[in-house]
Formats: C-alpha cells, structure tokens, sequence
C-alpha cells in the first residue's frame, strides 16, 4: 500500500507542477494556456484533484507505516466505486478512452488490496484482529 501511495503522491506532483502532463497521461488532450477559453476551469479541477492525489498518498503511506488494516479495509469498496465511475464516464463520453486506465487501476488496486487483506487474515491466528473492530460491532 505504501507503493501505491507513493504513485499518487508522485502523480499529485506532477499535476500541481505540470498540469499538461498529467492530463496527456490520462488521455485528454492539452489545450496551450493562450488559447484557454475565460471559462475554461480545467486547470482549476486539475489543481485541486492533484492536491487531493497528495494527500491521499501521504494518507496510504502513513497508513501503511502504521500497519493500519482497517484504513485498507475501507478503500476497498471505494476503490471499487471509483472504478465503476471512470469506466462508465469513457463508455458515457464524457471522458476519453485513455481515462480509462484510471478506472482500470483502481480496480485492480482495489482487488489486490482485498486480496492481500484476505491473505493475511487468514495466516492470522483466531481473534487476533480484534483490535481492528470497530467499537460495539460485535464480531464479523
């Protein structure tokens, strides 16, 4: 989980530092600042999710120094969400194929984790991730 986080993390860099890049890397086509619309807020969406990609990989990171289970538990769905929503967003056109290895890579991230998870808890002895319960829920 730390090498993922440190790809978004890498991935947020770039987008704050070269915006261009990032959006070629995804499959849109870059559109030179002069010839940028008023309206065009590109830029601004761009700026702000790779903030967001920063942040989230130092959140992987940290997690993973930690050994903090249940952070990866709860990605796993949302992964599997964002996954479902880029693939539709290149099937609807409203994002250009290329998109679609985003989609594709949460998808996968999000099945390796479930699996890597699943592994582990079973090499785990019998009520050794208590701890990792939340509070009040009573077992699995």
């Amino acid at each position: 989980m730390a090498v993922f986080g440190v790809l978004a993390a890498l991935m947020g860099v770039v987008g704050l530092v070269a915006p261009d890049a990032l959006l070629e890397v995804m499959g849109f086509t870059p559109v030179a600042g002069s010839r940028r619309a008023d309206e065009d807020h590109t830029l601004v969406f761009v700026t702000a999710s790779s903030m967001a990609a920063l942040n989230v990989g130092v959140y992987y990171v940290l997690a993973a120094l930690s050994d903090w289970k249940a952070f990866f538990r709860w990605t796993v769905p949302f992964r599997l969400l964002t996954c479902a929503v880029f693939t539709l967003a290149v099937i609807g056109g409203r994002a250009p194929a290329g998109f679609l290895g985003v989609g594709v890579w949460e998808g996968v991230g999000a099945v390796v984790t479930g699996a890597a998870l699943r592994h582990e808890r079973g090499r785990m002895p019998p009520g050794a991730d208590e701890a990792l319960r939340p509070r009040g829920s009573g077992g699995s």
